[in-house]
């Protein structure tokens, strides 16, 4: 069993290694997106899976951040503009759901990852 999991995993390396930039950055927010939606669409079975689900949307929003204010980011300072004032809205969005919970209020970050990550794609 140890052997099957080792080759898999060496798989998933493998296949992470040759996945674009972009491309992992919109899996991942489709990732955190479905996530969400689990949540929204099972709110009475999922509910106790906000926090962690609105978590992951932070941190990974965080680390966007991060990656779009770094000196060698060769996006126009425009572009790095509108996603910063974006990412800024997802963080008091996520402030604001997580005070006053409800399933609603989870659409508008599921919409604002599935758009970024399909332009990300290119979509």
């Amino acid at each position: 069993m140890q052997h099957g999991f080792n080759a898999y995993a060496s798989a998933a390396r493998t296949a992470q290694a040759t996945v674009s930039p972009r491309e992992l950055e919109a899996s991942l927010l489709i990732k955190a997106a479905t996530r969400l939606q689990a949540v929204a669409d099972d709110w009475d079975g999922r509910a106790r899976d906000l926090d962690e689900a609105l978590t992951y949307n932070r941190k990974l929003w965080t680390l966007l951040v991060s990656a779009i204010i770094a000196e060698d980011n060769p996006l126009p300072v425009g572009i790095k503009q509108n996603i910063l004032g974006l990412a800024n809205f997802i963080f008091n969005h996520t402030f604001r759901v997580a005070a006053d919970p409800r399933p609603q209020a989870l659409a508008v970050l599921v919409s604002i990852n599935r758009d970024i990550a399909a332009g990300l794609r290119g979509r």
